[in-house]
């Protein structure tokens, strides 16, 4: 298959996986969703689901966290990892919405990335999944599939990001950001399947021998 035929296959066979793939982290609104991205750095979607419903019991909107002493916030997300910046940056913005957008998430990828804690693909994720912009986030199992299905050269994130905006209809980008991340789980993990075993992989290389050797995002 050309690069083309694979990509529109793998979409294809994604929406027929995945119809209505749902967020996997559960919220409220675009400040829940925001803050539920965030914890998910180096963190898995179940333990943060664990986590933010005493977080959001506490405090579900930005004027409310923004007042929450910091040790209270971080107590509760501990099991997250990364809790001493995390905490930080979850009153700092809650700060920063209040004082400069009246508690609002702002409806802006520019906006939202000068925000503490919030890099290109919170923010991305945001964009899609809040505000219904076309946006494709790649996280680490997008990028790991990218390499795998020969989408991408994996260099980087970004060039991944790049790479498959390219390739795919800007209409199924929101979507599909959601059903590569559910395949990769499910059929395609890290530490298995390595290009060789899953149907998208067979199907799209069937005469491969030789594990995916993949490039760290």
């Amino acid at each position: 298959m050309l690069k083309k035929e694979r990509a529109e296959f793998i979409r294809q066979r994604l929406s027929e996986l995945y119809p209505n793939p749902p967020i996997p982290l559960a919220h409220q609104d675009a400040y829940t969703l925001l803050v539920a991205v965030l914890l998910s750095a180096q963190c898995t979607d179940e333990r943060v689901n664990q986590v933010t419903p005493e977080l959001f019991t506490l405090a579900d909107n930005a004027r409310d966290m923004s007042q929450v002493p910091l040790e209270q916030v971080y107590d509760i997300i501990r099991p997250c990892g990364l809790a001493p910046q995390k905490s930080k940056a979850i009153v700092k913005l809650s700060q920063i919405l209040t004082a400069d957008y009246g508690g609002e998430v702002p409806e802006d990828m520019a906006a939202l990335e000068t925000l503490p804690g919030v890099g290109h693909k919170t923010a991305s994720v945001v964009m899609s999944q809040a505000f219904g912009h076309p946006s494709f986030p790649v996280d680490t199992h997008i990028h790991r599939l990218a390499q795998r299905w020969g989408l991408s050269n994996g260099k980087s994130v970004a060039q991944t990001e790049k790479d498959l905006k390219r390739l795919f209809p800007k209409e199924s980008w929101n979507a599909l950001h959601l059903q590569i991340i559910y395949y990769g789980r499910e059929f395609c993990p890290a530490r298995s399947c390595n290009g060789l075993t899953c149907d998208i992989c067979k199907t799209c290389f069937p005469n491969r021998k030789h594990p995916v050797k993949n490039r760290k995002a």
